[in-house]
């Protein structure tokens, strides 16, 4: 983008790719055996319909999934906080592939559980693009966003 063109919000663009990324993330860890009971065989994979139905019990812990979204990040600052190289991507910095590992888990957790991330971003994104606290002269008040 040129630097004299204004930013446009292409949501149904943040759709596609985020579905392309639900599919894609979700789909390789299903099928490396992530979404499976490995000791009753049971599939783990459903909708979050449980959240409306009491007594219904999620597929996967959602505790569980959301801390290793969480570890991810962990692992991210502490890459920066040290200056590190990625272990297994060492042409990469530490920071750019946990980042993506969070990104992944996040995918992943969404095409697990039915959730419509990409939806849910770009809807988001539009939100935030209104919000007078997310805007340069209110952030830099007293009590505004400072980072």
């Amino acid at each position: 983008m040129k630097q004299d063109q204004q930013f446009q919000l292409d949501a149904d663009a943040i759709r596609a790719c985020g579905n392309i990324l639900t599919q894609q993330c979700h789909g390789q860890a299903k099928a490396s055996g992530w979404w499976l009971d490995i000791l009753s065989g049971r599939q783990l994979v459903g909708e979050y319909a449980y959240m409306k139905t009491p007594g219904l019990l999620p597929p996967r812990n959602i505790g569980e999934l959301l801390c290793l979204v969480h570890s991810e990040v962990s692992e991210a600052m502490e890459g920066v906080r040290k200056g590190l190289m990625d272990d297994k991507l060492p042409h990469r910095p530490m920071l750019e592939v946990e980042l993506a590992d969070a990104v992944i888990r996040i995918f992943d957790m969404g095409g697990g559980l039915g959730l419509d991330i990409a939806g849910a971003i770009a809807e988001k994104m539009a939100f935030n693009a209104q919000r007078a606290d997310h805007k340069i002269e209110n952030r830099r008040q007293d009590g505004g966003k400072k980072f």
